[in-house]
């Protein structure tokens, strides 16, 4: 059975395998694995995006994040969806958006919609939608556990990286590496704080994305904290992040909020590379502590951490990442969904 997924991206930011977002970097893989299939993908996202099957584009958003512009861009996704279903007989619409609820499509083919984000982060109406034929999604055991009873996910699926792509060899430097999106709550300055103690260089590579309390955590928190051994590198694409990851010493993950997920520690394993995490969220479902990396307290423990790393093996990172991380494994879980979707009546 041939499917016709659309699929939903949050329209703040592109989507791409070097996309700052987790969900973004998903709708990727999973976009890829559809078309691989020979199943048709549509992606509804911001111009820009990277995907394998068509692209259906929104305005990019410049300049500051303002609530008038993130109202824009939602409106402009909804036409975007709009548009596709009054075209196209759709299968499935799969959302990946924080703020899906605001551009969900009018009542018609099944919706199923990924919490991508800590369930306190929505909106009571986007956990409990109105709208008929639409199902929720989590993506770790510690994020539907942290969901009220009463919120209708049908199902868990983890998420998976494209461990392939990961598996670039390199010789160890002495390195540590945070990479991702640059805000309060992924707790840079307590990895640079870290790395400072342990007399241990740290590559900082990422975006900080346009909204006045993350250009501020930048400014007062992170580059005062900057220096010849602790270096912020701005930015990477996918190529320059799979040598960052490969050749790092470990990767820290010193987060402050419930992570749901991980994709930058399950892509630093795929790479043979150790993970030194505060124990937030999904983090110790991903992260074996003593084997794959380290589950640590506090910047003190973290810092001893960056030190006890190089004596893990790197192939005990691949090897788990191989069988625990799999994007396959992922994109296989949603297509069965998928087509149980598409069975269901209206």
């Amino acid at each position: 059975m041939v499917l016709t997924v659309v699929n939903v991206a949050f329209p703040l930011a592109p989507v791409g395998p070097g996309a700052a977002g987790g969900a973004e970097q998903v709708l990727w893989t999973l976009d890829r694995a559809l078309v691989g299939q020979g199943h048709r993908s549509i992606v509804v996202g911001s111009e820009g995006s990277c995907v394998a099957g068509e692209l259906v584009p929104t305005p990019p958003v410049a300049g500051l994040l303002t609530d008038r512009r993130k109202r824009e861009a939602q409106e402009a996704a909804r036409e975007a969806v709009g548009r596709v279903l009054a075209r196209e007989p759709v299968d499935v619409v799969h959302m990946h958006g924080l703020d899906f609820n605001a551009y969900l499509p009018p009542p018609g083919p099944p919706v199923l919609a990924t919490l991508h984000l800590p369930p306190s982060w929505f909106s009571m109406d986007a956990l409990h939608p109105m709208r008929p034929r639409t199902y929720l999604t989590c993506v770790s055991a510690s994020q539907r556990r942290a969901l009220p009873p009463s919120v209708p996910v049908i199902a868990e699926v983890q998420n998976g990286v494209p461990v392939r792509l990961f598996e670039h060899r390199a010789c160890k430097r002495a390195y540590a590496l945070w990479l991702g999106r640059i805000c309060p709550e992924k707790g840079v300055h307590l990895a640079l704080d870290a790395a400072r103690l342990a007399s241990a260089p740290l590559c900082v590579a990422g975006r900080t994305f346009p909204y006045d309390s993350h250009q501020r955590y930048f400014r007062e928190e992170v580059a005062p904290r900057l220096d010849r051994w602790r270096r912020y590198v701005g930015p990477v694409g996918l190529m320059t992040k799979r040598r960052l990851l490969a050749g790092a010493r470990c990767l820290l993950v010193p987060s402050l909020a419930p992570e749901t997920s991980s994709l930058v520690a399950m892509e630093a394993l795929a790479s043979g590379t150790p993970v030194i995490a505060f124990p937030s969220g999904a983090l110790p479902e991903i992260v074996e502590h003593g084997r794959t990396g380290f589950l640590v307290r506090d910047v003190a423990e973290m810092a001893a951490a960056i030190e006890a790393a190089g004596e893990l093996d790197p192939e005990v990172c691949r090897s788990v990442a191989r069988e625990r991380f799999s994007g396959d494994r992922m994109a296989a879980r949603y297509l069965d969904i998928y087509r149980a979707l598409s069975r269901c009546p209206a």
